[in-house]
């Protein structure tokens, strides 16, 4: 029975994140953050003279959902964990590809950033 209960709640949760419902006023589930920068992911491991559209798109986009604080570190979070967890990222390609997209933050990207002190 508990077992069945749990299915359930897991099922919801899944409806949920693939739906885009929030279960609360939450920050940004690291699974759409992940995918919504997807078409970045070449360019981080063979940078080019210029990044693809859909990454810059994909940054821009993010940059807009991400309006809160709790957001931000949100984010910040997910894309250092990310980041670590994929090897062959080029680091000094992924610390100037906001700029390059046209996205201003007023902190530097790496992935020994403290996301606490992220503000929006």
């Amino acid at each position: 029975m508990a077992s069945s209960m749990l299915v359930k709640v897991t099922c919801f949760a899944m409806i949920c994140l693939v739906l885009g419902i929030p279960l609360a006023d939450a920050a940004l589930p690291c699974g759409q953050v992940q995918l919504t920068l997807t078409p970045c992911l070449g360019y981080l491991r063979r940078p080019g003279p210029s990044v693809p559209p859909p990454c810059c798109n994909g940054i821009r986009s993010l940059n807009n959902q991400a309006k809160t604080t709790p957001d931000r570190q949100s984010v910040c979070r997910c894309l250092k964990s990310t980041a670590l967890s994929l090897p062959g990222l080029n680091l000094p390609a992924a610390a100037s590809i906001l700029a390059k997209c046209g996205v201003n933050l007023p902190y530097k990207i790496s992935p020994s950033i403290d996301c606490n002190t992220v503000k929006y």
